[in-house]
């Protein structure tokens, strides 16, 4: 099968290797997001995955994407505004005069994300911040995306996510929610991460009893890379609610003012301090997703408030996720994830026997913690390698993982950061034929006439 993007044309392996290869700034202005490609089914769309991985040098048995899921997310923009200045910021100069776009393009960036992708995948309603949209646009955004089966997940600094919202948003459909909280936002009278815990502990109970899964997001630069492990620790006591602490690692993009990164900040070292804060090791390579320089994921079990490793056996992953790419895991739907799962291992008596050993040896290493413990929990953990705007690699930018819907299409999220006003500032086309301006928020048509639109 012939991948298909407009910018996209190699049908070699890049060549791959400890030192990057840097892509020329003439090389960055021309690349394209990927071209309108209809899936007609979630295969067909796992399939140009594969391919996209192939192409790059990083398909490998325990890659992901490809082999389970078409992307790992994409982010739609549904607002450029926010109610923060933080010191590492990926939003451009001119991205407070921009106007929220029109519910019409939004809606149909949503359409094209599941007609590229496939249903079942990650949306990740985002900005700015999102929850500065008016409330009813924001549900009305979450519920359309749940009625086409994609995903909606919110990426918030929560400051206007308030319990009714939230709870709201449950309604309405929502999967997940990502609060991002960190040292970069400067939040006045806050000096360390730990006295950042005020927030963190406030959202938790924001969302403390609903349906939903909890992330905290947190940007890694020197000022806090030592408190870490501190952070791990306030996560695995609060397992009850939170289910992901993902870690972005800080880049030279966008409007920030702290730019390069310190040299002791990189995949490996971050992943020291959260095994250090853990208590244990955690098998960060034993799942792949997307460019092994992009991502680290990790996943830990909970009890009585030790952590335990969950991908200690990397054979039997490999052998799971090459056996269950058509299982359908929807867990929005719990009865339907059991029979789903009950199905596939009645069609895969095979993988009983080693699934039934690893389970036993997991519980004999847990069984005085288990014992011990009113319930048991999971804590999984994810790190993001972004790209400074000026040294994109293009294997990773091929192979990338977290995209972001463009108006003529999706991009890797740090070419996306490398030149954002050439997205954000273009007038957008709507149905009518008219164009809409994104600095002044109104609508021009044929003969000139200007209208203010009426999303705004």
């Amino acid at each position: 099968m012939k991948f298909e993007s407009a910018s996209f044309h190699v049908h070699q392996p890049l060549e791959s290797s400890s030192e990057p290869g840097f892509m020329t700034p003439e090389q960055i202005k021309g690349f394209k997001p990927l071209a309108w490609v209809e899936s007609k089914d979630m295969p067909q769309a796992v399939a140009r995955a594969r391919t996209r991985m192939e192409v790059a040098g990083v398909w490998a048995p325990n890659q992901i994407l490809g082999r389970r899921y078409s992307i790992g997310c994409v982010a739609l923009e549904i607002t450029q505004r926010c109610n923060l200045d933080c010191t590492l910021c990926y939003l451009s100069e001119h991205s407070e005069s921009v106007k929220d776009i029109p519910m019409e393009e939004i809606f149909r960036r949503i359409d094209q994300i599941k007609l590229q992708f496939g249903p079942s995948n990650d949306i990740q309603i985002t900005g700015g911040d999102p929850t500065l949209r008016k409330r009813s646009e924001l549900m009305e955004i979450v519920r359309y995306i749940r009625k086409i089966r994609m995903r909606p997940t919110l990426m918030t600094n929560g400051i206007a996510a308030t319990r009714d919202m939230c709870q709201e948003l449950v309604k309405n459909g929502l999967n997940d929610i990502a609060f991002h909280v960190d040292l970069t936002q400067e939040r006045k009278g806050y000096k360390t991460e730990m006295e950042l815990n005020r927030f963190r502990k406030d959202y938790i109970e924001r969302v403390r009893g609903l349906p939903i899964a909890v992330i905290f997001n947190t940007t890694v630069f020197k000022d806090n890379f030592h408190e870490i492990p501190d952070l791990i620790r306030f996560f695995k006591a609060n397992t009850d609610v939170v289910g992901m602490a993902s870690f972005q690692l800080q880049a030279d993009t966008g409007r920030g003012v702290l730019k390069k990164r310190d040299q002791v900040i990189s995949l490996d070292s971050v992943a020291e301090k959260i095994q250090e804060g853990a208590g244990t090791k955690i098998s960060f390579d034993t799942a792949r997703i997307g460019h092994p320089r992009c991502h680290k994921y990790g996943l830990t079990l909970e009890a009585n408030g030790k952590l335990f490793d969950f991908f200690d056996d990397p054979t039997l992953f490999n052998m799971l996720i090459e056996k269950t790419r058509t299982l359908e895991l929807d867990r929005t739907n719990k009865v339907r994830l059991v029979k789903n799962i009950f199905k596939w291992l009645m069609q895969n008596p095979d993988f009983i026997a080693p699934a039934l050993k690893f389970a036993f040896r997991k519980i004999m290493e847990m069984k005085w913690d288990l014992l011990k413990a009113r319930r048991m929990g999971k804590l999984s953990f994810f790190m993001q390698n972004f790209m400074d705007a000026s040294s994109l690699e293009l294997d990773r930018i091929h192979a990338c993982s977290f995209m972001v819907m463009t108006p003529q299409g999706p991009i890797s999220m740090c070419m996306h950061n490398a030149k954002r006003d050439d997205y954000i500032l273009q007038p957008i086309q709507l149905k009518s034929e008219q164009m809409w301006n994104p600095l002044t928020g109104k609508t021009e048509g044929c003969c000139g006439n200007e209208k203010k639109s009426e999303s705004l």
